[in-house]
């Protein structure tokens, strides 16, 4: 009993930690249900939206890039994975385009582990859900390494597990991997320089790949600059050269331990239209500040009450009391520690709303920061002022026991007016529309009475003190208060945003989608659907939604569809279904079969089939629901022609190919001559035998020399083998892939192989011995001493 009760005292914070995790999880373990919006997705998303059997209400409908993206996107990676193959490029979207490249696929994030020991939706949940655990438990091992108390340290935590940046974002499995590393980092670098220890040295280095493998390049570019801002703020107050190198030394080692994921993805992001889109992106207005000490105050999407603003985008909730905590923690007596954590935060604040120094930023064309959501910067706030919580409260229980009533009163005061006079805004409704004034006082409610519960507790505690005998337990007593205050804020804001649902609704089997798994393989389909069944069920498609794809495609379906190559859009390709040269184009890219939904009709968003000419397209599938039909006239997916015309010009080679009288069957345009004589006659037949996302072999009979055409996307990462040996890929028809074929029967074989990712393992392989050799003789060096 002694020994439990031990273990109990000692490590109480982390259980305390893991209970309200497994309270705000407790769904999932208890009640059969997962961390996916699963009745959002068989509402608002086909097939399944067309089934009246699944009709019923939604919490959450704000992560449609779960359902569209990131969900499709991991179950491809799986997928390919168990098939042996790395996924580096994915044949499903966009006529193909790179899959570990695009980043928010996560494709070498360690916890893909979890899908081959569980079942699929299972690992998913776990994934989910093991987020806001450790970023609860790396917190507290950095609050404590400030030589914090464990009270002081369980506000923090419990803060950041749950704050606005984690919460909102918790279910994408991405964007919270990237950043809930960056309090074990700098408990890394705070742990090297009390102990010397190149055991810290290494999970510094660790921590750089968890995070750039975690699936967003940007909030992994936040946590470099942190962490390297965080060595500068030690080496500063230290001046110690030596430690301030070898911390540097092994931010380095875990960039080489990154490359596998940061060079492919450097490669496709210079190759976007995304790449040169400089401007002001979701930079948040000040007015929306209000939220940050009362997060639904403009409303929420969950409750469809929402009128203002991006909640996801802009939510800076780290809770009200650690706000307070965080402010307070300016009277600290650790000024150097406070006011740089302080000064940073109000710094990234002016970096993530709408000020002049962000148009500078973005003026200086800075990739990716320049190029993305601004707001996102603000879970650096989020990190900052949580840890001044921790400094707050430490600060506060000092002058709690010092009596300093009215410095604690002042700093209460100085709340209760901010909440005044917001209580005065909905009282004379003023800024606030009318129809909205209810929403607002609602949800104004429950943060007022956490301050004033807050408020009361530690004012009448001080009072108390001042006139009376101090009580052993009253402290322990008042800081378990406010660590459970705390610790109710963070849940019901985080229990009301994500969204648990029946498992059985994450992709159910229908008869339509057993439809889709017989198409699967490598002939093209089109219709109203995206990545959630279009990826899932590997159909390959010509559309796509990414915020990273091959800016030369985009030009190409801009073209078919308006005539120019102005009309792409920054994260989506849409084939039109009247476009200017659809007709053309459906048959070049080899759009075999076309989806249908029955009850679309003959609508201005369906593709018009029943406009072309007689026997065009077959129809071979009909439930109560979809329809398929077989396009006829489209082209086989590789073919041999003996006609080619020469074009350098983006333009030339466009018009050309959509000139009268250029047979698309029979021609291409290439850009380099490949050195082959020309002929009308028929050259021959060309067979897929086999169709991977990295591989395809195609078996060739040639009665002449020719060339060999593949409608998928050039990229330079494909190699190609005719008969075992290299052969350059030359670009045809704006974007696709051709070979020169000699004549007779021969194998050509693509290979995706990317210069960028072998370099990247390359570079991985060297942070690995120069962490290990580095460390040995550090290790050796310390034991000499």
């Amino acid at each position: 009993m002694e020994k439990i009760k031990a273990f109990v005292f000692r490590f109480y914070p982390i259980i305390f930690i893991l209970v309200v995790w497994f309270i705000f999880a407790s769904p999932y373990f208890l009640n059969n249900k997962v961390p996916f919006a699963s009745t959002y997705q068989v509402n608002f998303f086909a097939p399944w939206s067309t089934y009246s059997e699944f009709a019923g209400p939604i919490k959450n409908n704000a992560m449609p890039d779960v359902i569209t993206q990131i969900y499709p996107w991991k179950h491809f990676t799986i997928e390919t994975f168990k098939s042996g193959q790395i996924p580096l490029w994915n044949p499903y979207s966009f006529s193909g385009t790179p899959h570990l490249a695009n980043y928010q696929s996560a494709v070498l994030s360690p916890f893909n582990i979890l899908f081959f020991v569980f079942p699929f939706i299972d690992a998913w949940s776990i994934l989910v859900l093991l987020q806001p655990f450790l970023a609860g438990l790396f917190m507290y091992l950095l609050i404590r390494s400030f030589k914090l108390s464990k009270f002081a340290s369980l506000i923090p935590s419990v803060s950041f597990m749950f704050c606005g940046f984690i919460t909102v974002w918790m279910g994408y499995g991405t964007l919270a991997y990237a950043i809930l590393f960056l309090p074990l980092a700098i408990f890394a670098i705070e742990k090297y320089y009390q102990t010397k220890g190149a055991m810290f040295l290494i999970i510094l280095s660790l921590t750089l790949p968890l995070s750039f493998f975690s699936g967003h390049f940007q909030i992994s570019l936040y946590f470099l600059i942190t962490v390297f801002i965080f060595i500068i703020y030690k080496f500063i107050i230290s001046k110690n050269i030596l430690n301030t190198l070898y911390l540097i030394l092994y931010t380095f080692f875990g960039l080489l331990l990154s490359m596998p994921q940061l060079l492919p993805s450097i490669e496709l992001y210079t190759q976007t239209f995304r790449s040169g889109l400089f401007q002001m992106q979701e930079a948040i207005p000040w007015q929306y500040i209000v939220t940050f000490i009362a997060p639904d105050f403009l409303g929420n999407p969950v409750t469809r009450n929402d009128w203002f603003g991006h909640y996801a985008e802009w939510n800076g909730y780290i809770g009200v009391l650690p706000l307070m905590l965080a402010i307070y923690s300016l009277t600290s007596k650790k000024r150097v520690q406070t006011f740089f954590l302080f000064g940073i935060g109000i710094l990234v604040l002016l970096l993530g709303f709408n000020t002049p120094i962000l148009k500078i930023l973005v003026d200086l064309h800075v990739p990716v920061i320049s190029t993305s959501a601004a707001s996102r910067i603000i879970v650096i706030y989020s990190f900052l002022f949580v840890i001044l919580s921790a400094f707050g409260f430490e600060q506060l229980l000092f002058d709690i026991k010092d009596k300093k009533l009215i410095k604690i009163a002042f700093w209460i005061l100085s709340f209760f007016f901010i909440f005044l006079l917001l209580w005065g805004i909905v009282t004379l409704k003023l800024f606030i529309p009318i129809d909205r004034i209810i929403v607002v006082r609602q949800n104004l409610i429950l943060p007022t009475m956490i301050f004033g519960i807050s408020s009361v507790v530690i004012f009448f505690t001080v009072l108390y003190l001042k006139n009376r005998k101090p009580i052993r337990f009253l402290l322990p007593l008042l800081c378990l208060l406010l660590i459970f205050i705390v610790a109710f804020d963070m849940l019901r804001f985080a229990k009301k945003w994500q969204t648990f649902d029946p498992k059985n609704l994450v992709f159910p089997s229908t008869k339509t989608t057993q439809g889709f798994i017989q198409l699967s393989g490598y002939e093209r389909v089109f219709g109203n659907l995206g990545a959630e069944a279009l990826v899932y069920y590997n159909l390959p498609s010509v559309e796509g939604y990414d915020a990273v794809y091959i800016k030369r495609y985009g030009e190409f379906i801009s073209f078919i569809n308006r005539g120019d190559t102005e009309g792409i859009e920054r994260s989506v390709v849409s084939f039109s279904k009247k476009g200017k040269y659809m007709s053309e184009a459906i048959n070049l890219l080899g759009i075999k079969y076309v989806l249908h939904k029955i009850s679309d009709g003959h609508n201005v968003w369906a593709f018009p089939f029943w406009s072309y000419s007689p026997g065009t397209f077959k129809l071979i599938y009909d439930d109560d629901h979809y329809q398929i039909f077989e396009n006829k006239q489209a082209f086989p997916r590789v073919f041999l022609v003996g006609k080619y015309k020469l074009a350098e010009d983006d333009q030339k080679i466009l018009s050309t190919m959509f000139s009268d009288g250029f047979d698309l069957r029979n021609e291409l345009v290439l850009e380099k001559d490949p050195g082959i004589g020309q002929t009308d006659s028929e050259i021959g037949k060309a067979t897929i035998n086999k169709y991977t996302p990295n591989q395809i072999e195609i078996s060739i009979d040639a009665k002449e020399k020719g060339i060999l055409f593949l409608s998928d996307i050039y990229h330079k990462g494909w190699i190609a083998k005719v008969d075992g040996v290299n052969s350059e890929i030359y670009r045809a028809d704006y974007i696709f892939r051709a070979v020169s074929i000699p004549k007779g029967k021969h194998k050509v074989e693509f290979v995706y192989d990317p210069l960028s990712f072998r370099i990247g393992i390359y570079g991985f392989l060297a942070g690995v011995l120069l962490i290990i050799g580095t460390s040995v003789a550090l290790f050796r060096r310390r034991s000499l001493h």
